[in-house]
């Protein structure tokens, strides 16, 4: 098991690719504290880890007020005694178009998922440093690829990513590895919600707008949480040491950036 022994702090993990990480890393040995908003669906989360074997304690927060990342570290360092892995996977933003978004949609998506990552690395580094731990942000391939109706998921992406690659300069120095995944497009209710767009937009049902998507994305099929996850387990592992403030697209070849 290439996580035996480490404990895991894993947000958004009620569902999707948090759920994924948090659930494969319990698979891998990890004890993983799970956090989200939602206290029935991480229970529902918590059961199937520990089903299986796992061990999972569950924080039932909302990672936008102030407190609750610090809640997160505290809650799992008094469970397991250390931190050695931070996940963070929390932050749908809204998706549609610029002039019917407001100032408040733009706030919330800087809210969840970039300041909880902030607060996540502040309350965290210690313990990390004691560890030399990991954190991993999941981000998005928005950050490098401009879409019109993504405006405020693009700009927390990429201001996501910049944080990110700063705290891994800083993990140079303090001996914490710090990197990003961006996915591309995974089957979540964040593309659901791109779906839904586009069927109301175009006044197409759910297959059509799929399918749409994927030639939108130019990719086979979409991916899975289970994709992300595999990729996460490895860059947190030892199999990964020699990461340190690397960005991965994951997207089925969906980026064609340089």
């Amino acid at each position: 098991m290439r996580l035996q022994g480490k404990s895991a702090v894993v947000s958004g993990a009620s569902q999707g690719i948090g759920a994924a990480i948090a659930t494969a890393f319990a698979a891998e040995g990890a004890s993983v504290l799970i956090t989200a908003r939602s206290a029935d669906k991480l229970d529902a989360v918590a059961a199937a880890i520990r089903a299986t074997g796992g061990t999972v304690e569950t924080l039932a927060r909302d990672l936008t007020e102030p407190d609750a990342a610090a809640a997160a570290v505290d809650t799992a360092v008094a469970a397991f005694g250390t931190l050695d892995i931070v996940a963070h996977s929390a932050g749908a933003t809204k998706y549609g178009d610029f002039f019917a978004l407001t100032d408040r949609d733009f706030e919330d998506g800087f809210a969840l998922k970039y300041y909880g990552a902030v607060r996540l690395a502040r309350a965290a580094w210690p313990h990390l440093m004691r560890t030399r731990g990991r954190i991993l942000n999941v981000i998005g391939v928005g950050a490098r690829v401009t879409d019109k109706n993504f405006a405020i998921g693009g700009s927390v992406n990429s201001a996501l990513t910049n944080f990110t690659k700063a705290m891994a300069d800083r993990g140079v120095t303090d001996g914490v590895r710090v990197n990003a995944i961006h996915p591309g497009p995974v089957l979540t209710s964040r593309i659901q919600q791109r779906v839904d767009f586009i069927k109301k937009e175009k006044g197409i049902d759910q297959a059509a707008a799929m399918a749409e998507m994927e030639a939108q994305w130019k990719v086979t099929r979409l991916g899975r949480p289970e994709d992300i996850a595999a990729l996460a387990t490895f860059i947190v592992s030892d199999a990964g040491d020699l990461l340190q403030g690397s960005v991965i697209d994951m997207d089925g070849g969906a980026t064609r950036a340089i």
